[in-house]
């Protein structure tokens, strides 16, 4: 286990232990403040049926072969969801570290109809949130086809972005989930130099991304709801899908919903039509959405 991979897995097992309330558990307080939140190292091996040598090792990195009965052990006491769970047993029993595959950059023509046919705002998300290609009502709605190339990403306009504050009414909860699954997705990819630069950036340029970090919450973006205010169309409140591509597993193909025949509906299609009427000049006055400045990319990039 590297250095790193050890710092990852002490870390994690710290902040969920701080997490744990003592009393939930049924443990007394035995008439003294604690002198750290939550749950102590001998606490968690007490309730886990290991000794509190044996749990020290595995938050320092030091339990190799750790058995997956025992970190099931850990996880139970630790109260954590399956996702969680499953992070705790990559972090703690880490695959081999090839050379990381390069991130795909080109789509499957097939993806790219499959997005031209979809009626609502979607997206394809690469690598560390990339944003690698949209159909034109996500383009309506975000802004995409105006934001540089190297900056179309996610994850970077919620923190980096000024205006992320306000597109995001609810930004505290979208800069939580942004990071839970960017932590996530780094434990899955520990080769990939290019995420980890990413997230160095962010943490040196964002204190808010550098405290979500340091939390060590995991989480999947797998569906929701979001919402947006869109500097036109007003307050927006929309579900998200989230599905992973066949064949290309480190891509997602995000997709905003709204029912039928509600205000959300209405508003997407009305950005939908202004958009595909809009001449030079109406271009050229259109508020930016998620971008600074403008560039003509077209609907995929």
């Amino acid at each position: 286990m590297s250095n790193g991979d050890r710092e990852q897995l002490g870390g994690f097992l710290r902040a969920r232990r701080a997490m744990i309330r003592p009393e939930s558990l049924g443990l007394p307080e035995y008439g003294r403040r604690r002198r750290v939140p939550g749950l102590r190292r001998e606490e968690v091996a007490q309730l886990a049926g290991v000794s509190v040598d044996y749990y020290v090792r595995l938050e320092q990195g030091r339990g190799g072969g750790t058995s997956p009965e025992v970190l099931d052990a850990v996880a139970r006491v630790l109260q954590l969801d399956a996702t969680e769970r499953a992070h705790l047993h990559r972090l703690a029993r880490p695959p081999r570290q090839d050379a990381a595959a390069p991130a795909p950059t080109e789509l499957r023509a097939g993806v790219r109809l499959v997005l031209d046919m979809l009626a609502g705002p979607a997206f394809v998300l690469g690598r560390c949130m990339d944003v690698l290609a949209w159909n034109a009502p996500a383009d309506a709605l975000l802004g995409l086809s105006g934001i540089p190339a190297d900056e179309r990403n996610m994850a970077r306009h919620a923190f980096l972005d000024p205006r992320a504050r306000t597109f995001y009414p609810a930004w505290e909860e979208v800069a939580a989930e942004t990071v839970a699954y960017l932590r996530l997705d780094a434990a899955r990819h520990p080769a990939d130099r290019h995420a980890a630069g990413f997230v160095e950036e962010l943490s040196a340029r964002s204190p808010e991304f550098r405290r979500l970090w340091e939390g060590h919450a995991v989480a999947e973006k797998t569906h929701g709801r979001k919402l947006l205010r869109h500097p036109s169309a007003g307050l927006l409140d929309l579900g998200y899908e989230t599905l992973a591509l066949p064949g290309d597993p480190a891509l997602l193909l995000v997709v905003y919903t709204a029912e039928p025949g509600s205000r959300e509906a209405e508003r997407l299609a009305g950005l939908t039509a202004a958009a595909a009427v809009r001449t030079p000049e109406h271009d050229a006055a259109r508020p930016a959405v998620l971008g600074g400045s403008r560039r003509d990319a077209g609907p995929s990039a």
